[in-house]
Protein backbone atom coordinates (compact mmCIF):
# COMPACT_ATOMS: atom_id res chain seq x y z
CA UNK A 1 0.00 0.00 0.00
CA UNK A 2 1.44 3.34 -1.03
CA UNK A 3 1.51 6.20 1.48
CA UNK A 4 -1.13 8.74 0.52
CA UNK A 5 1.35 11.53 1.13
CA UNK A 6 3.46 10.08 -1.71
CA UNK A 7 0.53 10.11 -4.18
CA UNK A 8 -0.31 13.69 -3.19
CA UNK A 9 3.30 14.77 -3.74
CA UNK A 10 3.37 12.87 -7.04
CA UNK A 11 0.31 14.74 -8.33
CA UNK A 12 1.66 18.05 -7.05
CA UNK A 13 4.86 17.54 -9.06
CA UNK A 14 3.00 16.34 -12.16
CA UNK A 15 0.54 19.09 -12.96
CA UNK A 16 -2.08 17.66 -15.32
CA UNK A 17 -1.80 20.55 -17.76
CA UNK A 18 1.95 19.98 -18.15
CA UNK A 19 1.63 16.22 -18.55
CA UNK A 20 -1.30 16.27 -20.99
CA UNK A 21 0.34 19.06 -23.04
CA UNK A 22 3.25 16.75 -23.79
CA UNK A 23 0.79 14.50 -25.67
CA UNK A 24 -2.05 16.78 -26.80
CA UNK A 25 -2.07 20.26 -28.33
CA UNK A 26 -4.24 22.18 -25.85
CA UNK A 27 -5.83 25.60 -26.25
CA UNK A 28 -7.08 27.60 -23.29
CA UNK A 29 -10.70 28.68 -23.14
CA UNK A 30 -11.77 30.27 -19.88
CA UNK A 31 -10.99 28.02 -16.93
CA UNK A 32 -10.39 24.90 -19.01
CA UNK A 33 -8.17 23.73 -21.85
CA UNK A 34 -9.39 21.84 -24.90
CA UNK A 35 -7.86 19.69 -27.61
CA UNK A 36 -8.44 16.70 -29.87
CA UNK A 37 -9.02 13.59 -27.78
CA UNK A 38 -6.06 11.16 -27.87
CA UNK A 39 -8.36 8.21 -27.09
CA UNK A 40 -10.69 8.36 -30.09
CA UNK A 41 -10.63 9.88 -33.56
CA UNK A 42 -12.27 13.28 -33.89
CA UNK A 43 -11.96 16.49 -35.88
CA UNK A 44 -13.51 18.93 -33.39
CA UNK A 45 -12.03 19.16 -29.87
CA UNK A 46 -14.18 17.50 -27.21
CA UNK A 47 -11.31 16.69 -24.80
CA UNK A 48 -11.08 19.07 -21.82
CA UNK A 49 -8.54 19.54 -19.04
CA UNK A 50 -9.67 21.11 -15.77
CA UNK A 51 -6.67 22.61 -13.92
CA UNK A 52 -8.79 23.51 -10.87
CA UNK A 53 -9.68 19.85 -10.23
CA UNK A 54 -6.53 18.40 -11.87
CA UNK A 55 -8.66 16.19 -14.09
CA UNK A 56 -9.63 15.61 -17.72
CA UNK A 57 -12.82 14.56 -19.45
CA UNK A 58 -13.77 13.87 -23.08
CA UNK A 59 -17.38 14.63 -24.03
CA UNK A 60 -16.94 12.56 -27.20
CA UNK A 61 -15.93 9.17 -25.81
CA UNK A 62 -16.47 9.63 -22.05
CA UNK A 63 -12.84 9.06 -21.05
CA UNK A 64 -11.93 10.89 -17.87
CA UNK A 65 -9.70 10.81 -14.83
CA UNK A 66 -6.72 12.46 -13.18
CA UNK A 67 -3.08 12.63 -14.28
CA UNK A 68 -2.51 9.02 -13.18
CA UNK A 69 -5.47 7.78 -15.22
CA UNK A 70 -4.29 9.79 -18.22
CA UNK A 71 -0.81 8.27 -18.16
CA UNK A 72 -2.26 4.78 -17.69
CA UNK A 73 -4.37 5.19 -20.84
CA UNK A 74 -1.69 6.88 -22.94
CA UNK A 75 1.18 4.56 -22.07
CA UNK A 76 -0.89 1.37 -21.59
CA UNK A 77 0.33 0.96 -18.01
CA UNK A 78 -0.99 -0.68 -14.87
CA UNK A 79 -1.70 1.55 -11.87
CA UNK A 80 1.66 1.01 -10.16
CA UNK A 81 3.53 1.38 -13.44
CA UNK A 82 1.85 4.73 -14.04
CA UNK A 83 2.98 5.86 -10.60
CA UNK A 84 6.54 4.81 -11.42
CA UNK A 85 6.35 6.62 -14.74
CA UNK A 86 5.26 9.86 -13.08
CA UNK A 87 7.75 9.41 -10.26
CA UNK A 88 10.60 9.06 -12.73
CA UNK A 89 9.31 12.07 -14.68
CA UNK A 90 9.33 14.25 -11.58
CA UNK A 91 12.43 12.90 -9.85
CA UNK A 92 10.64 11.14 -7.00
CA UNK A 93 11.79 7.83 -5.53
CA UNK A 94 9.13 5.13 -5.29
CA UNK A 95 8.58 3.73 -1.78
CA UNK A 96 10.36 0.41 -1.26
CA UNK A 97 7.26 -1.52 -0.27
CA UNK A 98 5.74 -1.46 -3.76
CA UNK A 99 8.76 -2.94 -5.53
CA UNK A 100 7.41 -6.45 -5.01
CA UNK A 101 4.47 -5.84 -7.35
CA UNK A 102 4.49 -8.96 -9.57
CA UNK A 103 3.22 -7.48 -12.81
CA UNK A 104 5.62 -4.55 -12.69
CA UNK A 105 8.53 -6.83 -11.84
CA UNK A 106 7.77 -9.08 -14.82
CA UNK A 107 7.70 -6.10 -17.18
CA UNK A 108 11.00 -4.88 -15.79
CA UNK A 109 12.53 -8.32 -16.31
CA UNK A 110 11.21 -8.49 -19.90
CA UNK A 111 12.76 -5.12 -20.72
CA UNK A 112 16.07 -6.36 -19.28
CA UNK A 113 15.82 -9.55 -21.36
CA UNK A 114 15.13 -7.55 -24.52
CA UNK A 115 18.08 -5.25 -23.86
CA UNK A 116 20.40 -8.22 -23.35
CA UNK A 117 19.02 -10.00 -26.42
CA UNK A 118 19.54 -6.89 -28.58
CA UNK A 119 23.16 -6.66 -27.38
CA UNK A 120 23.78 -10.33 -28.17
CA UNK A 121 22.16 -10.08 -31.62
CA UNK A 122 24.32 -7.05 -32.46
CA UNK A 123 27.50 -8.77 -31.26
CA UNK A 124 26.68 -11.78 -33.45
CA UNK A 125 27.35 -9.64 -36.54
CA UNK A 126 31.04 -9.56 -35.60
CA UNK A 127 31.31 -13.34 -35.25
CA UNK A 128 31.97 -15.86 -38.05
CA UNK A 129 28.58 -17.46 -37.38
CA UNK A 130 26.87 -14.11 -37.89
CA UNK A 131 28.62 -13.24 -41.15
CA UNK A 132 25.46 -14.18 -43.06
CA UNK A 133 23.54 -11.38 -41.33
CA UNK A 134 26.26 -8.78 -41.82
CA UNK A 135 26.56 -9.66 -45.51
CA UNK A 136 22.83 -9.24 -45.94
CA UNK A 137 22.78 -5.79 -44.31
CA UNK A 138 25.73 -4.60 -46.40
CA UNK A 139 24.13 -6.00 -49.55
CA UNK A 140 21.18 -3.73 -48.80
CA UNK A 141 23.53 -0.76 -48.81
CA UNK A 142 23.55 -0.06 -45.07
CA UNK A 143 26.60 1.61 -43.57
CA UNK A 144 28.20 0.49 -40.31
CA UNK A 145 26.98 3.75 -38.76
CA UNK A 146 23.37 2.97 -39.69
CA UNK A 147 23.71 -0.60 -38.42
CA UNK A 148 24.94 0.74 -35.07
CA UNK A 149 22.33 3.52 -34.88
CA UNK A 150 19.43 1.10 -35.28
CA UNK A 151 21.12 -1.62 -33.20
CA UNK A 152 20.69 -4.18 -35.97
CA UNK A 153 21.84 -7.73 -35.36
CA UNK A 154 21.59 -11.39 -36.26
CA UNK A 155 20.02 -14.38 -34.47
CA UNK A 156 22.00 -17.63 -34.70
CA UNK A 157 20.49 -21.07 -35.15
CA UNK A 158 19.80 -23.39 -32.23
CA UNK A 159 19.18 -22.28 -28.64
CA UNK A 160 22.22 -20.08 -28.10
CA UNK A 161 20.30 -17.01 -26.97
CA UNK A 162 18.19 -19.06 -24.57
CA UNK A 163 21.28 -20.59 -22.97
CA UNK A 164 23.05 -17.23 -22.63
CA UNK A 165 20.05 -15.55 -21.03
CA UNK A 166 19.38 -18.53 -18.76
CA UNK A 167 22.98 -18.30 -17.56
CA UNK A 168 22.29 -14.69 -16.58
CA UNK A 169 19.52 -15.82 -14.23
CA UNK A 170 16.39 -15.35 -16.33
CA UNK A 171 13.81 -18.10 -15.85
CA UNK A 172 12.05 -20.06 -18.56
CA UNK A 173 8.75 -18.37 -17.68
CA UNK A 174 10.34 -14.92 -18.05
CA UNK A 175 11.96 -15.78 -21.40
CA UNK A 176 8.69 -17.21 -22.72
CA UNK A 177 6.79 -14.12 -21.50
CA UNK A 178 9.32 -11.95 -23.36
CA UNK A 179 8.63 -14.01 -26.53
CA UNK A 180 12.31 -14.70 -27.20
CA UNK A 181 11.96 -18.41 -26.33
CA UNK A 182 9.30 -21.10 -26.59
CA UNK A 183 8.72 -24.49 -24.98
CA UNK A 184 9.82 -27.53 -26.94
CA UNK A 185 6.99 -29.83 -28.03
CA UNK A 186 8.90 -32.67 -26.41
CA UNK A 187 8.89 -30.86 -23.08
CA UNK A 188 12.68 -31.03 -22.90
CA UNK A 189 13.31 -27.33 -22.44
CA UNK A 190 13.12 -24.20 -24.55
CA UNK A 191 14.43 -23.07 -27.93
CA UNK A 192 15.04 -19.66 -29.53
CA UNK A 193 12.07 -18.20 -31.40
CA UNK A 194 14.32 -16.13 -33.68
CA UNK A 195 16.83 -18.22 -35.63
CA UNK A 196 18.85 -17.34 -38.73
CA UNK A 197 17.33 -13.88 -39.02
CA UNK A 198 18.55 -10.32 -39.38
CA UNK A 199 17.17 -8.62 -36.27
CA UNK A 200 15.52 -5.21 -36.01
CA UNK A 201 15.07 -4.03 -32.40
CA UNK A 202 11.88 -2.04 -31.78
CA UNK A 203 12.21 0.75 -29.22
CA UNK A 204 9.59 2.73 -27.35
CA UNK A 205 9.74 6.50 -26.92
CA UNK A 206 11.85 6.13 -23.77
CA UNK A 207 14.51 4.07 -25.54
CA UNK A 208 13.52 0.69 -24.11
CA UNK A 209 13.81 -2.33 -26.41
CA UNK A 210 10.25 -3.66 -26.34
CA UNK A 211 10.23 -6.15 -29.25
CA UNK A 212 12.02 -7.44 -32.36
CA UNK A 213 11.39 -7.96 -36.03
CA UNK A 214 13.36 -10.72 -37.74
CA UNK A 215 14.04 -11.10 -41.48
CA UNK A 216 14.93 -14.61 -42.68
CA UNK A 217 18.19 -14.90 -44.61
CA UNK A 218 18.60 -17.13 -47.65
CA UNK A 219 20.90 -19.63 -45.94
CA UNK A 220 18.54 -20.02 -42.99
CA UNK A 221 15.60 -20.61 -45.30
CA UNK A 222 17.45 -23.41 -47.08
CA UNK A 223 18.14 -25.20 -43.80
CA UNK A 224 14.48 -25.76 -43.03
CA UNK A 225 13.81 -23.34 -40.17
CA UNK A 226 10.65 -21.24 -39.92
CA UNK A 227 10.08 -20.26 -43.57
CA UNK A 228 8.19 -17.02 -42.91
CA UNK A 229 10.10 -14.12 -44.46
CA UNK A 230 9.40 -11.80 -41.53
CA UNK A 231 8.77 -12.86 -37.95
CA UNK A 232 7.74 -10.31 -35.34
CA UNK A 233 7.52 -10.49 -31.57
CA UNK A 234 4.02 -11.45 -30.51
CA UNK A 235 2.21 -9.23 -28.00
CA UNK A 236 3.82 -9.27 -24.55
CA UNK A 237 3.27 -7.37 -21.28
CA UNK A 238 5.53 -4.59 -22.63
CA UNK A 239 4.55 -4.64 -26.32
CA UNK A 240 1.36 -4.32 -28.38
CA UNK A 241 2.10 -4.24 -32.09
CA UNK A 242 -1.15 -2.39 -32.81
CA UNK A 243 0.05 0.53 -30.66
CA UNK A 244 3.70 0.96 -31.61
CA UNK A 245 5.59 2.26 -34.65
CA UNK A 246 9.09 1.39 -35.81
CA UNK A 247 11.60 4.29 -35.49
CA UNK A 248 9.13 6.70 -33.88
CA UNK A 249 11.73 7.17 -31.14
CA UNK A 250 13.94 8.82 -33.80
CA UNK A 251 11.25 10.44 -35.95
CA UNK A 252 9.04 12.04 -33.30
CA UNK A 253 11.30 15.09 -32.97
CA UNK A 254 10.96 15.77 -36.69
CA UNK A 255 7.19 15.52 -36.39
CA UNK A 256 7.18 17.94 -33.49
CA UNK A 257 9.28 20.43 -35.51
CA UNK A 258 6.69 20.61 -38.28
CA UNK A 259 8.40 18.38 -40.87
CA UNK A 260 5.63 15.85 -40.65
CA UNK A 261 6.16 12.10 -40.77
CA UNK A 262 6.77 9.70 -43.66
CA UNK A 263 4.86 6.45 -43.18
CA UNK A 264 6.47 3.52 -45.01
CA UNK A 265 5.66 -0.19 -45.09
CA UNK A 266 8.71 -1.99 -43.73
CA UNK A 267 11.82 -1.82 -41.58
CA UNK A 268 14.24 -1.64 -44.49
CA UNK A 269 12.30 1.18 -46.17
CA UNK A 270 12.47 3.23 -42.99
CA UNK A 271 16.16 2.53 -42.37
CA UNK A 272 17.03 3.39 -45.99
CA UNK A 273 15.10 6.66 -45.69
CA UNK A 274 16.89 7.58 -42.46
CA UNK A 275 20.29 6.77 -43.97
CA UNK A 276 19.41 9.00 -46.93
CA UNK A 277 18.68 11.90 -44.57
CA UNK A 278 14.91 11.54 -44.16
CA UNK A 279 14.89 11.08 -40.39
CA UNK A 280 11.11 11.48 -40.07
CA UNK A 281 10.21 8.04 -41.46
CA UNK A 282 8.30 5.41 -39.46
CA UNK A 283 6.62 2.07 -40.22
CA UNK A 284 3.93 -0.18 -38.78
CA UNK A 285 5.00 -3.49 -37.29
CA UNK A 286 4.01 -6.26 -39.63
CA UNK A 287 0.35 -5.23 -39.71
CA UNK A 288 -1.82 -2.67 -41.48
CA UNK A 289 -2.09 0.74 -39.83
CA UNK A 290 -4.40 0.64 -36.80
CA UNK A 291 -6.62 3.34 -35.21
CA UNK A 292 -4.32 3.34 -32.14
CA UNK A 293 -1.25 4.01 -34.29
CA UNK A 294 -3.13 6.76 -36.16
CA UNK A 295 -3.94 8.53 -32.91
CA UNK A 296 -0.35 8.13 -31.74
CA UNK A 297 0.87 9.74 -34.97
CA UNK A 298 -1.59 12.60 -34.41
CA UNK A 299 0.15 13.38 -31.11
CA UNK A 300 3.34 14.32 -32.96
CA UNK A 301 2.27 15.74 -36.29
CA UNK A 302 -0.66 16.94 -38.35
CA UNK A 303 0.94 15.95 -41.65
CA UNK A 304 1.81 12.45 -42.91
CA UNK A 305 3.18 11.50 -46.30
CA UNK A 306 2.33 7.92 -47.17
CA UNK A 307 5.09 6.03 -48.94
CA UNK A 308 3.78 2.50 -49.39
CA UNK A 309 4.73 -0.02 -52.06
CA UNK A 310 3.28 0.61 -55.50
CA UNK A 311 1.78 -2.90 -55.84
CA UNK A 312 -1.85 -3.90 -55.21
CA UNK A 313 -1.49 -4.59 -51.46
CA UNK A 314 0.40 -1.33 -51.11
CA UNK A 315 -2.44 0.59 -52.75
CA UNK A 316 -5.00 -1.10 -50.49
CA UNK A 317 -2.87 -0.20 -47.45
CA UNK A 318 -2.69 3.39 -48.69
CA UNK A 319 -6.49 3.64 -48.92
CA UNK A 320 -6.89 2.27 -45.38
CA UNK A 321 -4.24 4.62 -43.99
CA UNK A 322 -5.85 7.65 -45.64
CA UNK A 323 -9.16 6.80 -43.95
CA UNK A 324 -7.70 6.20 -40.47
CA UNK A 325 -5.35 9.18 -40.45
CA UNK A 326 -8.05 11.53 -41.74
CA UNK A 327 -10.35 10.40 -38.91
CA UNK A 328 -7.52 11.16 -36.46
CA UNK A 329 -7.33 14.73 -37.78
CA UNK A 330 -4.09 14.27 -39.73
CA UNK A 331 -3.55 15.79 -43.18
CA UNK A 332 -2.47 13.07 -45.60
CA UNK A 333 -0.39 13.30 -48.74
CA UNK A 334 0.73 10.40 -50.92
CA UNK A 335 4.19 9.92 -52.41
CA UNK A 336 3.88 8.15 -55.75
CA UNK A 337 6.99 6.15 -56.64
CA UNK A 338 7.60 5.64 -60.38
CA UNK A 339 9.93 2.95 -61.74
CA UNK A 340 10.53 1.33 -58.36
CA UNK A 341 8.68 -1.01 -56.02
CA UNK A 342 9.38 0.88 -52.79
CA UNK A 343 11.34 3.88 -51.40
CA UNK A 344 14.41 1.74 -50.63
CA UNK A 345 14.69 0.62 -54.28
CA UNK A 346 13.98 4.15 -55.59
CA UNK A 347 16.72 5.74 -53.48
CA UNK A 348 19.22 3.08 -54.59
CA UNK A 349 18.34 3.71 -58.25
CA UNK A 350 17.98 7.49 -58.33
CA UNK A 351 19.44 8.86 -55.10
CA UNK A 352 18.15 11.00 -52.21
CA UNK A 353 17.76 14.21 -54.23
CA UNK A 354 15.34 12.63 -56.67
CA UNK A 355 13.39 11.18 -53.76
CA UNK A 356 13.22 14.64 -52.21
CA UNK A 357 11.53 15.85 -55.40
CA UNK A 358 8.96 13.06 -55.04
CA UNK A 359 8.41 14.15 -51.45
CA UNK A 360 7.83 17.75 -52.47
CA UNK A 361 5.50 16.66 -55.28
CA UNK A 362 3.32 14.42 -53.12
CA UNK A 363 -0.40 14.81 -53.79
CA UNK A 364 -3.15 15.24 -51.24
CA UNK A 365 -5.24 12.22 -50.32
CA UNK A 366 -8.30 13.30 -52.31
CA UNK A 367 -6.33 13.74 -55.54
CA UNK A 368 -4.65 10.37 -54.98
CA UNK A 369 -8.00 8.65 -54.40
CA UNK A 370 -9.54 10.23 -57.50
CA UNK A 371 -6.58 9.04 -59.57
CA UNK A 372 -6.80 5.51 -58.12
CA UNK A 373 -10.53 5.28 -58.90
CA UNK A 374 -10.06 6.53 -62.47
CA UNK A 375 -7.43 3.86 -63.14
CA UNK A 376 -9.94 1.11 -62.33
CA UNK A 377 -12.24 1.87 -65.27
CA UNK A 378 -12.19 2.00 -69.05
CA UNK A 379 -13.04 5.67 -69.52
CA UNK A 380 -13.37 5.23 -73.30
CA UNK A 381 -16.69 3.42 -72.79
CA UNK A 382 -19.96 4.91 -71.55
CA UNK A 383 -20.37 2.16 -68.95
CA UNK A 384 -16.85 2.77 -67.66
CA UNK A 385 -17.46 6.51 -67.32
CA UNK A 386 -20.81 5.98 -65.58
CA UNK A 387 -19.42 3.45 -63.08
CA UNK A 388 -16.40 5.65 -62.41
CA UNK A 389 -18.58 8.71 -61.79
CA UNK A 390 -20.78 6.74 -59.37
CA UNK A 391 -17.75 5.64 -57.35
CA UNK A 392 -16.31 9.17 -57.40
CA UNK A 393 -19.64 10.53 -56.17
CA UNK A 394 -19.57 8.07 -53.27
CA UNK A 395 -16.01 9.13 -52.47
CA UNK A 396 -16.96 12.82 -52.49
CA UNK A 397 -19.56 12.23 -49.74
CA UNK A 398 -16.71 11.66 -47.30
CA UNK A 399 -15.27 15.19 -47.75
CA UNK A 400 -16.58 17.09 -44.72
CA UNK A 401 -15.66 20.60 -45.86
CA UNK A 402 -18.39 21.95 -48.14
CA UNK A 403 -16.07 24.30 -50.07
CA UNK A 404 -13.54 21.54 -50.75
CA UNK A 405 -16.33 19.20 -51.82
CA UNK A 406 -17.68 21.81 -54.24
CA UNK A 407 -14.22 22.37 -55.77
CA UNK A 408 -13.78 18.66 -56.51
CA UNK A 409 -17.34 18.30 -57.81
CA UNK A 410 -16.61 21.11 -60.30
CA UNK A 411 -13.29 19.59 -61.33
CA UNK A 412 -14.62 16.06 -61.83
CA UNK A 413 -17.68 17.28 -63.71
CA UNK A 414 -15.44 19.25 -66.09
CA UNK A 415 -13.06 16.28 -66.58
CA UNK A 416 -15.96 13.99 -67.48
CA UNK A 417 -17.82 16.63 -69.49
CA UNK A 418 -20.94 16.21 -67.39
CA UNK A 419 -23.26 18.58 -65.57
CA UNK A 420 -21.94 19.88 -62.24
CA UNK A 421 -25.55 20.12 -61.00
CA UNK A 422 -26.17 16.44 -61.79
CA UNK A 423 -23.01 15.31 -59.98
CA UNK A 424 -23.74 17.58 -57.00
CA UNK A 425 -27.28 16.22 -56.82
CA UNK A 426 -25.99 12.63 -56.74
CA UNK A 427 -23.45 13.46 -54.02
CA UNK A 428 -26.11 15.15 -51.86
CA UNK A 429 -28.46 12.21 -52.35
CA UNK A 430 -25.77 9.76 -51.22
CA UNK A 431 -24.89 11.95 -48.21
CA UNK A 432 -28.52 12.04 -47.08
CA UNK A 433 -28.91 8.30 -47.57
CA UNK A 434 -25.75 7.60 -45.57
CA UNK A 435 -27.01 9.86 -42.77
CA UNK A 436 -30.43 8.15 -42.73
CA UNK A 437 -28.81 4.71 -42.60
CA UNK A 438 -26.59 5.79 -39.73
CA UNK A 439 -29.54 7.19 -37.77
CA UNK A 440 -31.61 4.07 -38.44
CA UNK A 441 -28.80 1.81 -37.27
CA UNK A 442 -28.39 3.86 -34.10
CA UNK A 443 -32.12 3.49 -33.33
CA UNK A 444 -32.37 -0.21 -34.09
CA UNK A 445 -29.10 -1.33 -32.50
CA UNK A 446 -28.63 -0.31 -28.85
CA UNK A 447 -24.93 -1.06 -29.24
CA UNK A 448 -24.50 0.93 -32.45
CA UNK A 449 -21.51 3.21 -32.66
CA UNK A 450 -22.09 6.54 -30.93
CA UNK A 451 -22.32 9.30 -33.58
CA UNK A 452 -20.10 11.50 -31.43
CA UNK A 453 -17.24 9.10 -32.02
CA UNK A 454 -17.31 7.59 -28.55
CA UNK A 455 -17.46 3.98 -29.68
CA UNK A 456 -20.03 1.49 -28.40
CA UNK A 457 -22.55 2.05 -25.63
CA UNK A 458 -21.51 0.27 -22.46
CA UNK A 459 -23.60 -1.78 -20.05
CA UNK A 460 -23.50 1.18 -17.66
CA UNK A 461 -24.84 3.52 -20.36
CA UNK A 462 -27.72 1.13 -21.03
CA UNK A 463 -28.48 0.81 -17.30
CA UNK A 464 -28.49 4.59 -16.90
CA UNK A 465 -30.81 5.07 -19.88
CA UNK A 466 -33.26 2.50 -18.48
CA UNK A 467 -33.18 4.06 -14.98
CA UNK A 468 -32.47 7.69 -15.73
CA UNK A 469 -34.29 9.15 -12.69
CA UNK A 470 -32.49 6.87 -10.27
CA UNK A 471 -29.14 7.19 -12.03
CA UNK A 472 -29.32 10.97 -11.56
CA UNK A 473 -30.09 10.47 -7.89
CA UNK A 474 -27.00 8.24 -7.65
CA UNK A 475 -24.95 10.98 -9.30
CA UNK A 476 -26.09 13.54 -6.76
CA UNK A 477 -25.29 11.32 -3.78
CA UNK A 478 -21.84 10.38 -5.08
CA UNK A 479 -20.96 13.98 -5.93
CA UNK A 480 -22.08 15.09 -2.47
CA UNK A 481 -19.91 12.46 -0.76
CA UNK A 482 -16.80 13.27 -2.79
CA UNK A 483 -17.15 17.05 -2.48
CA UNK A 484 -18.61 17.06 1.07
CA UNK A 485 -17.16 14.07 2.93
CA UNK A 486 -18.59 15.45 6.20
CA UNK A 487 -22.01 14.30 4.90
CA UNK A 488 -20.90 10.68 5.01
CA UNK A 489 -22.07 9.62 8.47
CA UNK A 490 -25.69 10.62 8.06
CA UNK A 491 -25.81 9.54 4.39
CA UNK A 492 -24.44 6.09 5.23
CA UNK A 493 -27.10 5.64 7.91
CA UNK A 494 -29.82 6.19 5.33
CA UNK A 495 -28.49 4.38 2.26
CA UNK A 496 -25.84 1.77 1.50
CA UNK A 497 -23.92 0.93 -1.72
CA UNK A 498 -26.14 -2.09 -2.39
CA UNK A 499 -29.12 0.30 -2.75
CA UNK A 500 -27.58 1.92 -5.83
CA UNK A 501 -29.19 0.98 -9.13
CA UNK A 502 -26.42 0.82 -11.74
CA UNK A 503 -23.39 -1.46 -11.53
CA UNK A 504 -21.07 1.49 -12.08
CA UNK A 505 -22.73 3.64 -9.39
CA UNK A 506 -22.67 0.70 -6.98
CA UNK A 507 -18.94 0.08 -7.53
CA UNK A 508 -18.13 3.78 -7.01
CA UNK A 509 -20.26 3.88 -3.86
CA UNK A 510 -18.49 0.81 -2.45
CA UNK A 511 -15.08 2.38 -3.09
CA UNK A 512 -16.07 5.79 -1.70
CA UNK A 513 -17.80 4.32 1.37
CA UNK A 514 -14.76 2.10 2.00
CA UNK A 515 -12.45 5.13 2.04
CA UNK A 516 -14.70 7.42 4.09
CA UNK A 517 -15.44 4.74 6.70
CA UNK A 518 -11.71 4.79 7.44
CA UNK A 519 -11.63 8.61 7.51
CA UNK A 520 -9.57 8.59 4.31
CA UNK A 521 -9.83 10.92 1.31
CA UNK A 522 -12.17 9.87 -1.51
CA UNK A 523 -10.22 11.81 -4.11
CA UNK A 524 -10.04 10.00 -7.46
CA UNK A 525 -6.25 9.67 -7.05
CA UNK A 526 -6.83 7.08 -4.33
CA UNK A 527 -9.64 5.25 -6.14
CA UNK A 528 -7.81 4.57 -9.41
CA UNK A 529 -6.53 1.17 -8.35
CA UNK A 530 -9.94 -0.18 -7.29
CA UNK A 531 -12.20 1.30 -10.00
CA UNK A 532 -12.33 0.58 -13.72
CA UNK A 533 -11.77 3.39 -16.26
CA UNK A 534 -15.49 3.88 -16.90
CA UNK A 535 -16.21 4.39 -13.20
CA UNK A 536 -13.31 6.85 -12.88
CA UNK A 537 -14.61 8.74 -15.93
CA UNK A 538 -18.10 9.04 -14.41
CA UNK A 539 -16.66 10.22 -11.09
CA UNK A 540 -14.59 12.89 -12.83
CA UNK A 541 -17.61 14.13 -14.78
CA UNK A 542 -19.62 14.39 -11.56
CA UNK A 543 -16.78 16.15 -9.78
CA UNK A 544 -16.54 18.78 -12.51
CA UNK A 545 -20.32 19.14 -12.94
CA UNK A 546 -20.82 19.84 -9.24
CA UNK A 547 -17.47 21.45 -8.33
CA UNK A 548 -18.68 25.05 -8.55
CA UNK A 549 -22.00 24.61 -6.79
CA UNK A 550 -22.95 23.65 -3.28
CA UNK A 551 -25.03 20.53 -2.64
CA UNK A 552 -27.40 21.31 0.27
CA UNK A 553 -28.41 18.51 2.61
CA UNK A 554 -32.03 18.84 1.56
CA UNK A 555 -31.01 18.05 -2.03
CA UNK A 556 -29.13 14.99 -0.87
CA UNK A 557 -32.21 13.93 1.16
CA UNK A 558 -34.22 14.13 -2.06
CA UNK A 559 -31.65 12.04 -3.94
CA UNK A 560 -31.72 9.40 -1.21
CA UNK A 561 -35.54 9.33 -1.13
CA UNK A 562 -35.66 8.94 -4.90
CA UNK A 563 -33.17 6.08 -4.90
CA UNK A 564 -34.91 4.25 -2.05
CA UNK A 565 -38.24 4.77 -3.81
CA UNK A 566 -37.14 2.31 -6.48
CA UNK A 567 -36.68 -0.38 -3.86
CA UNK A 568 -40.13 0.36 -2.52
CA UNK A 569 -41.64 0.27 -6.00
CA UNK A 570 -40.01 -3.05 -6.65
CA UNK A 571 -41.40 -4.38 -3.36
CA UNK A 572 -44.90 -3.20 -4.33
CA UNK A 573 -44.71 -5.35 -7.44
CA UNK A 574 -43.51 -8.31 -5.45
CA UNK A 575 -46.38 -7.88 -2.94
CA UNK A 576 -48.96 -8.73 -5.58
CA UNK A 577 -47.27 -12.06 -6.19
CA UNK A 578 -46.98 -13.04 -2.51
CA UNK A 579 -49.09 -15.70 -0.82
CA UNK A 580 -50.85 -14.80 2.44
CA UNK A 581 -48.11 -16.59 4.40
CA UNK A 582 -45.35 -14.72 2.55
CA UNK A 583 -47.12 -11.41 3.06
CA UNK A 584 -47.49 -12.04 6.79
CA UNK A 585 -43.78 -12.88 7.01
CA UNK A 586 -42.97 -9.69 5.10
CA UNK A 587 -44.95 -7.57 7.61
CA UNK A 588 -43.22 -9.36 10.48
CA UNK A 589 -39.82 -8.54 8.95
CA UNK A 590 -40.76 -4.87 8.64
CA UNK A 591 -41.70 -4.84 12.30
CA UNK A 592 -38.34 -6.34 13.17
CA UNK A 593 -36.54 -3.86 10.89
CA UNK A 594 -35.23 -6.51 8.52
CA UNK A 595 -37.00 -5.52 5.32
CA UNK A 596 -34.93 -2.46 4.61
CA UNK A 597 -34.68 1.09 5.87
CA UNK A 598 -37.76 3.34 5.82
CA UNK A 599 -37.78 6.35 3.58
CA UNK A 600 -36.28 9.45 5.18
Amino acid sequence: MLPESFIQELKFRNDIEDVVSSYVNLKRGGKTLAGLCPFHSEKSPSFHVYPNTQSFYCFGCGAGGDVITFVRRMENLEYMEALRFLAQRSGLDMPDEVESDGSARLKTRILEINREAARIFHQNLSSPAGREGLNYLRSRGLSDQTIRRFGLGYSLSGSGLYKLLSAKGYTDDELIAAAVAAKSNRGTGCFDIFQGRVMFPILDLRGNVIAFGGRLTAAAGQQGWDKRKYLNTSDTPVFKKSRNLFALNFAKNSGEKGKGLILAEGYMDVIALHQAGFDNAVATLGTALTPEQSRQIAHYTKLVRLCYDSDGPGQAATARAIDLLSKAGVQVKVIQIPNAKDPDEYIKKFGPQRFKLLLEGSVNSIEYTISAIRQKYDLESDDGKMNCLNELAAMLTAIPNEISRDVYISRIAADFDTSKEALASQVNYLRKRKRRESEKKAMLDPFAVNPSGGGQKSINTMQRQNNIKYARAEDGILAALVLNPDYFKWVSRKIRPEDFVTDCGRSIAQAVYGRLEQNLSADISFLGESLDPEAISLLVRLQNDFSEQSIPREDVETYISTLLQRRTEKSQKELSEMSMEEYAQYLANITKGKAGKPLP
